[in-house]
């Protein structure tokens, strides 16, 4: 039976082939598209989509943008794979990035999973928090990303036990460094050569993800780490 599946991220990288794989195999997704010009070009590229038009990066507005959506009574999963990384000292970095990165990667993910939490419940659904490495462990230049990060896990282990009494499951996935848009953009901070190959297929992640998603009703996968495996 299709699943109808809300996913952030969409646009690229973990976000996007996920999205390309639940369409492909007959579910039914809603991506958040931080504008109407994004929105096409995702629903075109995803058959059977839909898109609420919302900027992630402004948590405040999400409300509205779901009021204005024709949205479902019941979403089997939420998949939370946005995520932006600007890395930089603590004596440096300005304030803005740190506003920025908490925004997307911790306070956007717990206003659309409050928003949509009835449905899911409805649903006895399930919400997936892509998280990182970063957010078990913080490493110099990286304060504010594994802040947000560290945040998100809090954000899914209080949520864990807070709605294990609706039905609804509760997972973190912790991908280690995967070839992404976003690693490419993390290796040119760094200034360092950015292979690719050397990196986690992102489609590792995506088939831990489903796997998790997959699990029968009897058990859950509360915390999954994907980490480079042996060349």
């Amino acid at each position: 039976m299709p699943h109808t599946i809300v996913v952030t991220g969409a646009g690229s990288g973990i976000g996007r082939l996920l999205a390309e794989r639940l369409a492909a195999r007959g579910d039914r997704i809603i991506v958040i598209a931080r504008s109407a010009a994004r929105a096409g070009e995702l629903t075109a590229a995803l058959p059977g989509s839909r898109a609420v038009i919302a900027d992630l990066a402004q948590p405040a507005r999400l409300a509205a943008a779901l009021e204005a959506t024709d949205l479902p009574d019941h979403i089997d999963a939420i998949v939370h794979a946005a995520g932006i990384v600007d890395l930089g000292h603590v004596a440096d970095l300005p304030v803005t990035s740190w506003t920025e990165q908490l925004a997307v990667n911790l306070v956007a993910p717990a206003e659309l999973t409050r928003l949509l939490l009835p449905r899911v419940r409805a649903a006895r659904g399930q919400i997936v928090f892509v998280n990182s490495g970063a957010g078990l462990t913080a490493h110099p230049e990286w304060a504010a990303y594994a802040a947000s990060k560290h945040g998100l896990k809090a954000l899914a282990d209080a949520l864990r036990g807070e709605e294990a009494p609706q039905g609804v499951r509760v997972t973190t996935i912790y991908p280690g460094r995967t070839a992404t848009p976003m690693q490419a953009k993390v290796h040119e901070q760094e200034g360092a050569a950015y292979d690719p190959s050397a990196w986690i297929d992102p489609a590792s992640v995506v088939t831990a993800t489903l796997t998790a998603l997959d699990l029968p009703r009897d058990a859950v996968i509360s915390d999954l780490s994907v980490r480079p495996g042996p060349r």
